[in-house]
């Protein structure tokens, strides 16, 4: 399936490149979500009549994302889990966990935007964690697990 990209999406493309994917990928989430268009040839010109707007959005929301992220840059948000005598975790600390952290500190991460490539945190001690707010801009925090006090 050929569509045509109406953002910049990572791995994938730029805005207005036309692009060959797995019909199940254009169908259930690029085109519900209206990150692209069927590539036809009608479609390639409401895409053409629709650049400037698309240019000048995508713009926006970079610049949107970069203010998030020096306001994100460098903020430490410590988390107090239950810890057996090795420094153990009783459980994890998920993005779910960094994100209820971060609106408690006044920061707007949401879930999605955290990346744990490495999984979830199983031990007390700091940790960098990667934020993508947007698919050009990335900035990280650093996640402090201590030991909650019983």
């Amino acid at each position: 399936m050929e569509v045509i990209l109406l953002e910049k999406i990572k791995h994938l493309g730029d805005l207005g490149d036309t692009v060959k994917v797995r019909p199940g990928y254009g169908r259930n989430f690029l085109l519900p979500k209206g990150k692209a268009l069927p590539a036809t040839n009608a479609n390639l010109e409401v895409y053409e009549a629709r650049k400037a707007e698309l240019m000048k959005n995508a713009q926006e929301s970079v610049n949107a994302a970069k203010l998030r992220a020096e306001k994100i840059a460098g903020l430490e948000l410590t988390i107090a889990m239950r810890a057996g005598d090795e420094g153990k975790l009783y459980g994890s600390v998920g993005p779910n966990e960094i994100s209820d952290a971060a609106k408690a500190a006044g920061a707007e991460i949401e879930r999605v935007e955290i990346d744990m490539g490495e999984g979830p945190i199983r031990n007390i001690g700091e940790y960098d964690v990667a934020v993508h707010l947007h698919s050009e801009v990335e900035t990280s925090v650093k996640v402090i697990v201590v030991e909650a006090k019983a």
